[in-house]
């Protein structure tokens, strides 16, 4: 009974690990970029719902549209205005360019906010309910259908919308887009900022259930590259999938050999994947 309550607290974690991988893989698959700024993002969107919520008192689950909104704008003007300048460059030079982006933002906010932790405080906090014998935190729970929920909006938006239809062709082919008509700096812009809204929610989450602090992103920038070679690129599920098979590896390692062992576990578990299946469970699929 203990393994699988176990197991279920692993899945809803990986729900939040989900939504964290989402944004860097749609901009790793679609634009060729590893974005090592995502992780800032996600801070960015922690600190934005912390704000929102404490300043406005409104409940941060309300909040986290808000701060994809902001974090979308936010990552529209990052692109426009830096990323689209070496958008084709080497991987080197845009890997080298987003890791300058994150120092940078970490920088400021740590200059603006300081290192102190913070946490959001609300109502439920440690409120829970049974399904037959198993516990299940409403934050956690809640959080886990988001992130279903975004991964199938997600999903309607690449495959059922013309805009989506640009996305994929841009992926899928970039001279034959062009020749059709597909204006491929406005799909850059789109998909970053998507990318970044998409952390933005995930940040919100992450404020809602643990403390936060600018230096956090960097984990999490980590977990984002591993579920994305786990899930594999080129489809909407395979983040959704290598976060619910990363948070049960997580859970079931801290359970059986203690949490200071779990990065350990985890990149362990990312070099198995490249030796084995360097594609993802998923494979490189078009969407």
């Amino acid at each position: 009974m203990v393994f699988i309550q176990i197991l279920l607290d692993g899945l809803l974690l990986g729900g939040v690990y989900a939504v964290i991988a989402l944004g860097f893989s749609l901009v790793w698959g679609i634009m060729n970029i590893i974005n090592i700024s995502h992780g800032a993002f996600v801070m960015l969107g922690a600190y934005a719902t912390y704000w929102i919520t404490t300043r406005s008192g409104i409940d941060p689950f309300v909040a986290l549209p808000i701060t994809m909104a902001v974090m979308f704008m936010a990552g529209a003007l990052v692109q426009r205005y830096i990323i689209n300048y070496v958008v084709r460059a080497p991987a080197s030079m845009t890997v080298t360019l987003t890791f300058g982006i994150q120092l940078l933002i970490v920088n400021l906010a740590l200059g603006a906010w300081t290192a102190n932790f913070r946490s959001i405080t609300v109502p439920y906090a440690g409120a829970r309910f049974f399904l037959g014998p198993f516990l299940f935190p409403y934050t956690r729970f809640f959080i886990f259908l988001i992130a279903f929920l975004l991964t199938a909006v997600m999903h309607l938006f690449i495959t059922r919308t013309k805009t989506g239809a640009a996305i994929r062709a841009t992926r899928m082919d970039l001279e034959s887009a062009k020749l059709n008509g597909v204006n491929i700096r406005r799909i850059y812009i789109i998909t970053f900022a998507v990318g970044a809204a998409l952390a933005g929610a995930a940040g919100g989450m992450i404020a809602i259930t643990y403390p936060i602090s600018p230096m956090m992103g960097f984990s999490y920038l980590a977990i984002s590259f591993i579920i994305s070679v786990l899930g594999g690129l080129g489809s909407m599920a395979g983040p959704l999938i290598g976060g619910l098979i990363f948070g049960l590896i997580e859970a079931l390692s801290s359970f059986l050999i203690g949490t200071g062992y779990k990065d350990i576990v985890a990149f362990t578990l990312l070099v198995v994947i490249l030796l084995i299946r360097p594609s993802g469970i998923l494979g490189r699929e078009y969407y």
